[in-house]
């Protein structure tokens, strides 16, 4: 079993930016692809970024692309998102998601089988 727990969210002015953090805890938690989404009220849940296990091959959602940044530290079992020049349509519940089922790049959150509670990021114009 793996657990997954979310930080960092808060209220930002547009340009700024917000480090998310999901520190991952469990025995299987090691070979693992992992990645953040986001949903906003009314809108189905989006993918945002995805991260290899094992390295740093990473996919991102276009309109994130130059902006946000996907990263791990194996040894501290922790999942980043660096988010930068934020705007008001990135507000949403980010969430983050792993899956020992596979290692690779991961974009469709039905193949996830382990998820986080949920940070609010909040950009005001």
């Amino acid at each position: 079993q793996v657990q997954l727990v979310e930080s960092g969210g808060g209220l930002v002015q547009a340009g700024g930016s917000l480090r998310l953090s999901c520190a991952a805890s469990g025995p299987t938690f090691r070979r693992s692809a992992m990645g953040w989404f986001r949903q906003s009220p009314g809108k189905e849940r989006e993918f945002v970024a995805a991260i290899k296990w094992g390295g740093f091959i990473t996919r991102y959602l276009d309109s994130v692309k130059g902006r946000f940044t996907i990263s791990r530290d194996y040894a501290q079992n922790t999942m980043y998102l660096q988010m930068g020049s934020l705007k008001p349509e990135d507000t949403a519940v980010y969430l983050c998601a792993a899956t020992t089922r596979q290692t690779g790049l991961i974009t469709v959150g039905s193949e996830y089988e382990y998820w986080g509670q949920g940070t609010q990021v909040t950009v005001s114009s």
